[in-house]
C-alpha cells in the first residue's frame, strides 16, 4: 500500500493535521496495521518536499505548534495518476510455503504433517475473520472477504498439494 497517496487521499476532504490523518487512515486501513506518528510525519515531509502538500496553517495546541496540511493541485493529480493505474497481481510464484514442502521432502521430513499444520493455521484465520466479519462494518466486511477468498485459494492448494505429495516427492528428489 501506498501510504503516501492514502494520505494524500485523505486530504482531499480538506486540509488536516498529522494526528487527524493518523486516525483518519488508522480508523479505514490500519485496523490490523496502524500508523506509527513518525510515519505519518516522514511522509507527510517527502510529499512537502515534493510539492504534493503545503503546510495551510499552524495552530497551538496543548503541545508544540501542530502543522495543518493541504493537498495541491500536483498532489490530486498525484493521486488520480496512482488510482487510475491497476495494481499487479501477486502470482505467488516464490511462496515460502511450497519451498517447505519442497525442503521437508528433500531432507525426507513429513511435507504431509507440515501441510496439515498449515490447513489448521489457514482455518483457525478463517474463523477469526469470519467472526470479525460478522461484527463489522462494510469496510471491514470487504476487507475480511478479501482476506478470505485468498485463504480460501491457500486451502485449495493445500488440498492438491497433499494429494499430488508422493509425485512431487518423486520429482524433487530424482
Amino acid at each position: 500500500m501506498s501510504i503516501g497517496h492514502t494520505l494524500l487521499g485523505l486530504l482531499e476532504s480538506g486540509p488536516r493535521h498529522g494526528y487527524d490523518l493518523k486516525r483518519s487512515f488508522d480508523e479505514k486501513f490500519g485496523h490490523d496495521r496502524p500508523l506509527h506518528y513518525g510515519q505519518v510525519y516522514s511522509t507527510m515531509s517527502r510529499l512537502l518536499k515534493n510539492g504534493l502538500v503545503v503546510v495551510d496553517g499552524m495552530e497551538a495546541g496543548g503541545g508544540p505548534e501542530r502543522k495543518r496540511y493541504a493537498i495541491t493541485d500536483t498532489g490530486i493529480t498525484d493521486v488520480s495518476r496512482w488510482l487510475a493505474q491497476p495494481e499487479k497481481p501477486e502470482p505467488y510464484l516464490q511462496s515460502t510455503l511450497y519451498t517447505k514442502v519442497v525442503i521437508a521432502l528433500l531432507t525426507g521430513r513429513g511435507a504431509a504433517d507440515l501441510l496439515d499444520t498449515q490447513r489448521a493455521e489457514h482455518l483457525r484465520l478463517m474463523r477469526i475473520l469470519t467472526d470479525r466479519k460478522r461484527r463489522g462494518d462494510l469496510a471491514d466486511q470487504l476487507i475480511c472477504d478479501h482476506a478470505l477468498f485468498h485463504l480460501e485459494a491457500d486451502l485449495r492448494w493445500l488440498e492438491l498439494t497433499a494429494a499430488r505429495l508422493d509425485s512431487l516427492a518423486e520429482a524433487v528428489r530424482g
